[in-house]
């Protein structure tokens, strides 16, 4: 009865303990600011920021202050102080700080840059253009920041190389001409950055923001390769542009306070395309500090290019959707890098690998099963510590993916004294193979493959097995094909937004990388590489962002929205032999939740006919039928908007390259949903006469357009047409996709259609 007594005491102790540490615990918080509300008695907007600050803690700090992106301030407070912060006069919101995570030489011939080189400027346009990168920063040493043959630095630049840990100025040069680095907020979190594990500076440490910079605007390098794989010339995307680097992310991760400074610092020093291969999750944008830099970018006229996130095949599994940001997924390249499986009863079986060093023995080897050689129940997957070395020594090694990185599993391998692993995929990843540079000869193989070679080991008494490296195999068929990890739509913010916006090469990409990491990013794994070859929507959203770094040079007029709409309406979906592009996760026809508007073609991107465009006033029309408050735009778009009660507000108004559509089923009796689309165009071409083809997967929706032809007598000349969706009595329970697509004969101005049903 005693003992009884006691335990509400001890519980009600430990919830007030537990209280207490919340209580007092503090946290970063976004502080977004009414600019128009500062009173008069301030000079200063910061002077401002910080009254307003000392009212709610007197030794609060400021981590930073923002002017561009967001008219506000970061610091650190506890969740009391952050609620009676809300009350104070003048601010619009309170918003915690999120964690961003990075979304980890052939591909200029593959998409046609090299034959048509004459076609982009070479001129002093395509060298005025600046590329800013925000990722781990750069590895300025890398020859693809070499600046021979560059002229002066753009006079328009008004950025910096900052100096710090083994970073100084002399490391800018006319191609890599700046270089800053944010850690504020990421050290108000975890602590001081460890010099001893990485630089404090722009300096890449990772590998990951070299990889993505050079991706984007890389100088051309002649003799690049991967341990001979991949051998060729390596160039980015628009090898003549400028590359200016924002380190924001770090051992720990990226922290949106210092995303928002990079992005304010890279509007101020006046780049022209910002590249994000990065994402935290999915909020609204007025939430979504990614969304709301870009917002301000996109006003001042800079395309903003992130990666849609590496969550596939699942759907709803995107990330960056606003509409005001380009989202990219991934495809493969026609590139392969082939290792055989040879097996005792005389099957080869084809993989992937980048393994460069001793081959295995020329006979064939004793074969295990991880599962069979381990001492814990999950030892399929190869974990650290979990392969028992008596069992495994001198033997090649199953393993399956998943959980620990690809890489570990061969070091997990080699360091328990086996000396060859062959790493099968499961359902999870299905057929996709992704090479990588392992430590002991490897090779990855898809599931299909994998669960017969399973069988062979299970049913075998004495299984054995060699592997075969082949180098580097061009024209692989069929090419692209959608990546499996690349994240899908449906849109899971504004469903009637359709993204991603389209893919680009992200398997298994050759670009520069960091000397102070191995290929494998293994800190065991001592090799030092100049290129290295990763996968990832990390390594297709450069590749976006320097093709518009092209077409920026080439058409220095066009909007951030025109430069999207001539990638996104030129590109392809199907292969030359008229089949739909595939998407390998199924083996089936892709379709725009997977690919948007299709495969990026940077040549006839250049010259789109006609182009959707959007300005400021068109995305604030949108929040409006989004249903966002006053404060809810202001903390986005930092200006005192309100939505004319009297207007009809519409999403299915905002002039978007592409179609997304919910309809209500017909049910009988009860007639059908009808939906209906505006859209503008605008005539960057000569005069034409466009008229339109409506295709559709089945006939489940009605598809009209109305007018069906437009005339453009003129440049800029804008025409509008209107677009009626609706139900058949053939609706069903699945997706319904289709095609608009304008044409004058020489122009193919194309838009993807998704329709869902509720």
């Amino acid at each position: 009865m005693e003992k009884n007594t006691n335990i509400p005491k001890v519980v009600f102790l430990l919830l007030a303990l537990c209280h207490v540490s919340v209580a007092t615990e503090k946290r970063t918080y976004i502080i977004h600011m009414a600019k128009s509300e500062m009173p008069a008695s301030f000079e200063d907007h910061t002077h401002w920021y910080d009254s307003s600050l000392k009212s709610v803690s007197d030794s609060a700090e400021m981590i930073y202050s923002y002017n561009n992106v967001v008219h506000g301030f970061s610091t650190r407070l506890t969740q009391e102080q952050a609620r009676e912060m809300e009350t104070r006069p003048g601010i619009l919101s309170v918003l915690p700080e999120l964690r961003y995570e990075l979304h980890t030489t052939r591909t200029p011939t593959f998409l046609g840059l090299d034959q048509n080189a004459a076609m982009f400027p070479e001129s002093d346009s395509a060298s005025d253009v600046i590329v800013g990168v925000l990722d781990t920063g750069v590895w300025p040493e890398s020859p693809s920041f070499d600046d021979t043959g560059f002229g002066p630095i753009p006079s328009s630049w008004k950025g910096e190389c900052e100096i710090g840990t083994n970073f100084t100025k002399s490391n800018c040069n006319k191609k890599l001409i700046g270089a800053r680095y944010f850690a504020r907020g990421y050290e108000a979190t975890l602590g001081p950055v460890d010099v001893s594990k990485e630089s404090k500076s722009a300096r890449d440490d990772d590998g990951h923001g070299t990889h993505t910079s050079s991706t984007a605007a890389g100088s051309v390098v002649s003799g690049a390769s991967l341990f001979g794989y991949a051998m060729g010339t390596a160039r980015g995307m628009a090898p003549r542009a400028r590359v200016a680097v924002y380190k924001v992310c770090w051992i720990g991760g990226c922290f949106s306070s210092d995303i928002l400074a990079a992005m304010d610092k890279a509007i101020d020093d006046d780049v022209n395309v910002l590249s994000l291969s990065l994402g935290g999750g999915m909020s609204d944008y007025y939430r979504d500090s990614v969304a709301i830099g870009a917002f301000a970018a996109m006003e001042k006229g800079i395309l903003v290019s992130c990666s849609a996130g590496n969550a596939g095949p699942s759907a709803y599994s995107l990330s960056n959707v606003a509409p005001w940001i380009t989202t990219v997924g991934a495809g493969t390249l026609d590139r392969d890098f082939p290792a055989y499986v040879s097996l005792g009863n005389g099957k080869n079986f084809s993989g992937v690998s980048l393994y460069k060093g001793d081959s295995l023995p020329g006979k064939l080897l004793p074969f295990v099963y991880a599962g069979n050689v381990s001492n814990v129940t999950n030892g399929n997957l190869c974990m650290t510590g979990t392969l028992i070395p008596e069992k495994v020594k001198g033997k090649v090694v199953l393993c399956n993916r998943g959980v620990n990185p690809r890489v570990q599993k061969g070091s997990v391998v080699k360091s328990a004294g086996g000396i060859g692993m062959v790493l099968t995929n499961t359902a999870a990843n299905g057929e996709e193979l992704v090479a990588d540079a392992h430590l002991l000869p490897a090779t990855a193989v898809g599931e299909t493959t994998g669960e017969m070679i399973k069988q062979y080991l299970f049913s075998d008494s004495n299984p054995t097995a060699t592997i075969l490296f082949e180098g580097t195999k061009v024209g692989i068929e069929p090419s692209p094909v959608v990546a499996a990890f690349s994240s899908r739509g449906p849109n899971s913010i504004t469903p009637e937004i359709l993204k991603p916006d389209l893919i680009a090469p992200g398997v298994n990409i050759l670009a520069g990388w960091s000397g102070a990491v191995g290929p494998t990013g293994l800190a065991e794994d001592n090799r030092r590489v100049g290129f290295n070859i990763i996968s990832g929507t990390s390594m297709s959203c450069p590749h976006v962002s320097g093709l518009a770094a092209l077409l920026k040079a080439a058409h220095p007029g066009w909007s951030p929205a025109a430069i999207r709409s001539a990638l996104m309406t030129t590109a392809y979906t199907a292969y030359k032999n008229g089949k739909l592009i595939q998407d390998v996760s199924t083996g089936k026809p892709s379709t725009p939740y997977d690919h948007g508007s299709g495969h990026v073609d940077p040549v006839s991107a250049l010259n789109p006919g006609l182009v959707y465009d959007l300005n400021a006033e068109d995305y604030l029309n949108f929040l409006c039928a989004l249903n966002y408050t006053s404060a809810q735009i202001n903390s986005l778009a930092r200006r005192n908007f309100s939505c004319d009660a009297s207007k009809a507000y519409s999403v299915n108004d905002l002039n978007y390259p592409s179609f997304a559509v919910s309809l209500q089923a017909q049910i009988s009796g009860t007639g059908s949903s009808v939906v209906k689309h505006t859209r503008t165009l605008t005539n960057v071409g000569p005069p034409g006469t466009y008229k339109v083809s409506i295709s559709s997967s089945s006939g489940a929706a009605k598809i009209s357009v109305e007018p069906a032809s437009l005339t453009f007598g003129q440049t800029n000349e804008k025409k509008s047409y209107t677009v009626t969706f609706s139900a058949t009595s053939m609706a069903s329970s699945t997706n319904e996709f289709g095609r608009i697509e304008w044409s004058d004969g020489k122009h193919v101005v194309g838009s993807p259609v998704a329709i869902s049903w509720t």
